[in-house]
């Protein structure tokens, strides 16, 4: 069953907890779309390798931790549509124990890994990744010869297309005038620059997660193509940035999202900063539409109340699993605040732990 971001933080938090006394903990991360049988497979061969293990022990591990898994995978009638990530190990950190567990785990977005690995600890950084992907931000680099568009997911810059102009740079032999070849230069760029909104708007106009975009190059270029309108209303009104940079290939795309990184911070404290005004105003004006006891707080989840759930990151951790869970089944929203900002830290001081909830009735 799909994990959501919360059941997901959940589990990658209990597995960073592990560490094997020995090169023993099994990570196998198969990719979206990907064939199980085929891992199946690639895992029965790792059994074999597994043999030649010195440590009578660590071998005695290592291969009930990888039949476990093939077993899983055995009963998996089909691959889970977002991919799979499972883990098993024996995590007894007592010498001649053994607690060998297993963990099966489908993200909440599609995974892009294939991954077999055998170590002291879990492998859980793709699935961090995750963790830090609510949205997503539009890239593109670009001048009248070439352009590059990409995405930025978390902290991931992907690469989705490269585009070339044809526009030639100089006055070729054949005695063509320069009015002539700057009307046939101009044309061809405009005809460029349409291309290059036309990719933008199939790549991101019905995107779910498109948060912003932001466009770098030279200076005259990037502006003529914004301020001309090239760009369908909707994506231009998302432009959060235009910064000035010559590299318009692949590696332009991680030179403007490092030139944008205020930008990009200051959007997560404006969306956080806009949902605490929003409980603040609340509390103020229609104060029975807001509870941030504890007590308060399960109350009104019991009762169906909760509209939307806030928990500080620095909140004790402390029966919140049973919280969110809660909040999860009856549709709430549920919203993680930082303590970075002078509204995160208020929240905290507010409500003392870290827990608040805007109603959708009064209880």
């Amino acid at each position: 069953m799909k994990l959501t971001k919360d059941e997901l933080t959940e589990v990658v938090n209990e597995l960073e907890g592990y560490k094997g006394r020995h090169t023993e903990l099994i990570s196998v991360y198969v990719s979206e779309g990907y064939d199980v049988n085929t891992v199946q497979k690639q895992l029965e061969a790792e059994k074999s390798t597994a043999k030649n293990i010195k440590s009578a022990s660590t071998r005695k591990n290592v291969t009930e931790a990888l039949e476990k898994i093939i077993r899983y995978l055995k009963d998996l009638n089909r691959g889970p549509e977002n991919g799979i990530a499972v883990f098993a190990g024996n995590i007894s950190q007592v010498e001649g124990q053994d607690d060998l567990r297993l963990w099966a785990v489908e993200p909440p977005q599609p995974l892009k890994i294939r991954l077999y690995r055998c170590d002291k600890d879990f492998v859980i950084e793709p699935l961090q990744a995750q963790l830090e992907v609510d949205e997503i931000f539009g890239l593109l680099v670009m001048d009248r010869k070439e352009a590059t568009i990409g995405m930025l997911e978390g902290k991931r810059i992907e690469k989705l297309q490269h585009m070339t102009s044809g526009v030639p740079s100089k006055v070729k032999a054949g005695g063509q005038s320069a009015q002539r070849f700057h009307r046939i230069t101009e044309g061809l760029t405009k005809d460029f620059y349409k291309r290059i909104a036309d990719e933008m708007k199939n790549i991101f106009f019905e995107h779910p997660k498109l948060k912003g975009i932001l466009v770098g190059g030279p200076i005259p270029t990037k502006d003529e193509f914004l301020d001309n309108e090239y760009l369908m209303t909707k994506l231009r009104e998302k432009v959060l940035g235009r910064i000035d940079l010559g590299d318009t290939s692949e590696s332009g795309l991680k030179e403007l999202v490092e030139k944008s990184q205020e930008i990009l911070a200051s959007q997560e404290i404006i969306k956080e900063k806009k949902l605490l005004e929003r409980f603040f105003n609340t509390l103020g004006m229609k104060p029975d539409m807001v509870v941030y006891k504890i007590d308060d707080v399960k109350k009104a989840l019991e009762y169906g109340a909760v509209d939307v759930l806030f928990v500080s990151k620095d909140a004790d951790k402390l029966g919140l699993k049973e919280i969110k869970k809660k909040a999860q089944e009856i549709g709430s929203t549920t919203e993680m605040i930082s303590t970075e900002t002078p509204e995160g830290e208020q929240f905290l001081n507010v409500t003392k732990t870290g827990v608040g909830a805007l109603l959708r009735f009064k209880i």
